[in-house]
């Protein structure tokens, strides 16, 4: 067992088991990181390797009870598990520990409740704490008289959990239909985006790889840009101006973190959905992490559930002032600082080609009366050639992307993609 000194909070044990179904070292380091960032003095960590997991326990009755006499000479408070544990199993090893205990999503949805400013932000991890709690309720039985006071206890208050099961899940029909009018608001916003001809640029990535830090040094959003797990969790959208003169929505979303509980993927889709309706993914990578490709594993097979597979991708390699030299670049992967703003103007030029043309050429017949519409195509784009029939005006034209739309209903048949 390791022992750890830090500052006077709320002491704290990590305890996990090593099945090989996935690295547990790192994985078990990743959850000191999440403990520290929830408020946690963690003070020592146990990790045992066995076929898999104690159904009663996690860990089994015989290692909990070394573990209980290693809290009682550190004095913890709190035992937290790197699985998510049923009512029965935090039952048991409550009451052999004699301390409270919560499993890893439980406390990533601490962090979240400590961290949704917004709204929305406060709906959705309601909504994903009651999710998770519903079939736990049977179970944890004096853990619910805890509530409120410590870590793995923020959130939904007390009364509303010790509501039987048929109130809390009418809570949860009323959070839903909350945030399904919160998104309908976020479709009318990007509706409205796509009408005016606004791409939109998603920052993706692991929690803390610098995505607030890049979108602030980008466009001065002036946004929490702070060294800690989830730092952001609301989303932020600010205007981005590139190099060739257009203006794209830059949108920061929620960090992400190896096996991610489902109630959070769930409750935050509408905010996740962001980086769906992008028209381009910029993935924030930490170049200093020696994690970074698994990391970028994580966020990719992130992005594949939820159906944003298919969007282009452009590889920011943030933190490369902390390497001994700063790398070159490789096709669609930059290296960046975000804090000094080295390799950000490559960075710009980058997104700008994989956006694509600015332009889109049209084979249109304009009726005299839109002769209007002719003037905006030739100030924002370049009429190629231009006839006057009878029935109007026959034009080719290449027409600027954010007015395409007005120009459509006057297409002709066979029109071709081309930029400049």
């Amino acid at each position: 067992m390791q022992q750890e000194r830090t500052a006077a909070r709320q002491r704290a044990v990590l305890a996990g088991v090593d099945t090989g179904e996935y690295d547990a070292e790192i994985s078990m380091q990743e959850l000191c990181e999440l403990a520290e960032t929830a408020g946690a003095q963690v003070v020592g960590t146990v990790l045992q390797r066995r076929p898999s997991l104690d159904g009663a326990t996690c860990l089994g009755s015989g290692r909990l009870e070394e573990l209980k006499g290693f809290c009682q000479e550190q004095g913890v408070e709190l035992a937290i598990f790197d699985h998510e544990l049923t009512a029965a199993q935090i039952r048991n090893i409550e009451r052999i520990l004699e301390i409270p205990a919560i499993d890893r999503t439980a406390l990533i949805l601490d962090i979240f409740a400590q961290r949704a400013r917004t709204s929305e932000g406060r709906l959705q991890v309601e909504l994903a704490q009651l999710e998770y709690r519903l079939p736990r309720l049977a179970g944890l039985g004096t853990s619910l008289s805890r509530l409120g006071g410590g870590i793995g206890t923020r959130g939904p208050g007390e009364t509303k959990l010790e509501s039987d099961r048929r109130h809390i899940r009418g809570r949860i029909q009323a959070l839903k239909r909350q945030l399904e009018e919160v998104d309908r608001r976020r479709q009318l916003i990007r509706s409205r985006r796509r009408k005016d001809g606004i791409p939109t640029v998603a920052i993706v990535g692991y929690t803390n790889v610098g995505k607030s830090t890049l979108l602030g040094t980008l466009t001065d959003a002036g946004v929490l840009a702070e060294d800690q797990l989830f730092a952001t969790l609301d989303p932020t959208a600010r205007a981005l101006s590139l190099p060739d003169g257009r203006t794209v929505m830059l949108i920061d979303t929620v960090g992400l973190v190896r096996r991610l509980p489902h109630q959070l993927v769930s409750a935050f889709r509408s905010t996740l959905e962001e980086a769906v309706q992008a028209d381009l993914i910029l993935m924030v990578c930490d170049a200093s992490s020696d994690e970074m490709e698994e990391q970028a594993d994580v966020t990719r097979q992130l992005l594949g559930e939820l159906g944003a597979g298919g969007i282009p991708v452009v590889m920011a390699l943030n933190k490369c002032d902390r390497l001994p030299r700063f790398p070159a670049r490789a096709g669609e992967r930059v290296p960046i600082s975000a804090k000094t703003g080295q390799g950000l103007p490559e960075l710009l030029d980058t997104l700008a080609r994989a956006l694509g043309p600015t332009q889109v050429r049209m084979q249109l017949l304009l009726p005299y009366t839109a002769g209007g519409l002719l003037e905006e195509i030739r100030r924002e784009g370049k009429i190629l050639s231009e006839e006057y029939l009878p029935e109007g005006i026959r034009a080719e034209a290449l027409v600027d992307q954010k007015i395409a739309y007005k120009a459509e209903p006057y297409a002709r048949p066979h029109t071709e993609n081309a930029g400049e």
